[in-house]
């Protein structure tokens, strides 16, 4: 007997499974907002205490970090689990698109603005009004686009990329909210929380803003790593990889989540810069040639 088989309700005429079954997503998805939860109020202690303990309020900061980088794990999880139990629903589909704009909209997009922008050391000539502001504006950009890119998820049943690729593997249309919020998280965790102080990071940062915006309302392809199954038989080779995947993530944390964050987001644009260079270069098709009788 399978795994999915087991949770059929044998009263069900249609095989469908137990109720207590569609309640294991949904507690993945709890603690998804959960995490935004607690990452929102880890970010208000840090501004708050950041006059009177700068370490403690980068404590706080990296605590915020390590929540979103935490909710992204579970985002993961859940999906695949009602997927692996056959409990989908569109319950729990709304459910997890409104845990996503909390915990990977408003929460890194506070995160952003707190650790990038607030704290900036002033400079000649350089006025921290105008930076502030565009920081807000920026900020704000990233949640609207972040909830943009969920209802067009939402609303879209077989989305084609602008780039598309092979037929039998399946693609993100536009970078998924879940790894632009991993990317500026990774990028706080690996900075140990210390808030930027210099106006030219801050710019930089805010420049990352506007990329991440775009990549997420974008039609670029990204992996979906959708048809992996857990329950299909591995080689052990593949055991082999994600044991040293694992070993690196726990004892190089910061340089190894930063990587992978930055490897995936990176991804999409070389697949489209790639698509754009083979159209280029792309021999043109000879035309038939007519013949005289």
């Amino acid at each position: 007997m399978t795994f999915r088989d087991r949770l059929i309700d044998p009263r069900s005429p249609d095989r469908r499974p137990r109720r207590a079954a569609y309640a294991l997503p949904t507690l993945f998805t709890a603690a998804n907002v959960f995490l935004g939860f607690y990452a929102l109020l880890a970010v208000f202690q840090g501004s708050i205490l950041f006059t009177q303990d700068p370490a403690a309020a980068a404590l706080q900061f990296r605590f915020a970090a390590m929540a979103i980088g935490a909710a992204v794990f579970f985002d993961g999880l859940d999906g695949r689990i009602a997927r692996m139990t056959n409990t989908t629903s569109d319950f729990g589909r709304e459910m997890d698109s409104l845990a996503d704009v909390i915990t990977f909209g408003i929460a890194p997009a506070a995160l952003a603005f707190a650790w990038g922008v607030y704290f900036v050391i002033p400079a000649d000539g350089v006025m921290l009004d105008q930076l502030r502001r565009a920081g807000y504006f920026l900020a704000f950009l990233f949640l609207l686009c972040g909830a943009m890119r969920l209802a067009r998820f939402n609303i879209q049943k077989n989305p084609v990329p602008k780039n598309p690729g092979r037929a039998d593997r399946k693609y993100f249309v536009g970078l998924p909210i879940p790894a632009a919020a991993g990317v500026l998280a990774s990028i706080v965790y690996a900075c140990d929380g210390q808030p930027l102080g210099w106006w030219i990071f801050s710019m930089a940062w805010l420049v990352l803003l506007g990329l991440l915006s775009f990549l997420m309302v974008s039609t670029w392809r990204y992996p979906s790593f959708k048809d992996l199954s857990l329950l299909r038989p591995r080689s052990p080779l593949i055991f082999v990889l994600l044991g040293v995947v694992i070993y690196v993530i726990w004892n190089f944390s910061q340089p190894a989540l930063l990587l992978m964050a930055s490897f995936y987001v990176g991804s999409g644009i070389v697949i489209r810069i790639g698509g754009l260079v083979r159209r280029r270069f792309r021999p043109a098709p000879r035309e038939a040639e007519h013949q005289v009788g």
